[in-house]
């Protein structure tokens, strides 16, 4: 099933874009475009064309969920390298949409709190509600990916932490949550090219971290890493997408059809309603 008005896609993103058996990431062109025929301008057409049909889904999801119609909700889970575009995801993809309907969170460093629990606890407490579509800006992940590559937990508890967080996605989705699963894969040269802009205009200097340069130095393990969370991570319940992320606009698109596709699976309906509306008609002409 693909979005109605993103007529560039030549198959469901989820498809083509979902981690798979034998996926290395290191045959990721971070420059490509796949599956979208389309050029730049065709890709920001078919992403204008998408907001419509996002910003109905996710009422129609909202307003089934106060009816208790349903259930349902989406989690759309982003991971990447700095830079990579999470925040004009979230600017350009999920603001298009109604922000009552909407649960963003921005996981930051641990607080000695949240270090005080196992790593589930503090994710567990932003979980989106039914009929909301929640964002986690770094989540869960981050505990296998800069825990591994820093070493910040023993090798046993980052292996029991992948056996962990197919249990807990296993649940979430039996409940009736939808994960949407995304790394937006940034190449190295193109980072550098964004930091260094970054660095030139005095109205990006509040995004820039000097902590960055030294993560880059862990490129090659930080790859390793999310090779390892791919192939323990990525399961039918929830799987994984690689969204190759060099071109803004495509890393933009393929998240709004990704998001799409999981709203026209769920297939939220309006609810109906609850009182006789002739009578409510006519109560109101007399008025």
């Amino acid at each position: 099933m693909s979005a109605k008005s993103q007529r560039y896609w030549t198959t469901d993103a989820s498809d083509i874009l979902r981690v798979g058996p034998g996926f290395r990431l290191a045959d990721v062109d971070p420059r490509s475009t796949p599956g979208h025929t389309g050029r730049k301008d065709h890709g920001i057409a078919d992403l204008a064309a998408g907001v419509d049909e996002l910003d109905e889904y996710q009422e129609r999801l909202y307003a089934a969920s106060r009816s208790d119609a349903t259930d349902a909700s989406v989690l759309l889970v982003l991971q990447a390298m700095d830079s990579a575009g999470k925040g004009g995801i979230i600017r350009h993809v999920v603001g298009s949409v109604d922000p009552q309907g909407v649960m963003l969170t921005a996981f930051k460093k641990p607080t000695p709190e949240e270090l005080a629990h196992d790593f589930l606890w503090r994710i567990e407490k932003r979980l989106p509600e039914p009929g909301f579509i929640g964002v986690f800006d770094r989540s869960h992940y981050e505990d296998v990916l800069i825990g591994r590559v820093r070493r910040l937990a023993p090798a046993d508890e980052i292996e029991r932490r992948y056996g962990a967080i197919n249990d807990f996605e296993t649940r979430l989705t039996e409940a009736g949550t939808r994960i949407v699963k995304v790394m937006l894969h940034i190449s190295p040269e193109e980072q550098k090219a964004r930091l260094g802009e970054r660095l030139d205009r005095p109205d990006k200097h509040w995004k820039y971290n000097p902590g960055d340069i030294d993560e880059r130095e862990l490129w090659p393990a930080y790859m390793d890493a999310y090779q390892t969370v791919f192939e323990r991570t990525s399961t039918d319940a929830a799987p994984w997408h690689v969204v190759p992320a060099d071109r803004k606009w495509y890393a933009r698109l393929a998240v709004q059809a990704l998001l799409l596709e999981a709203l026209e699976a769920i297939d939220p309906q309006w609810p109906a309603a609850t009182f006789d509306v002739g009578v409510e008609r006519a109560r109101l002409a007399a008025s």
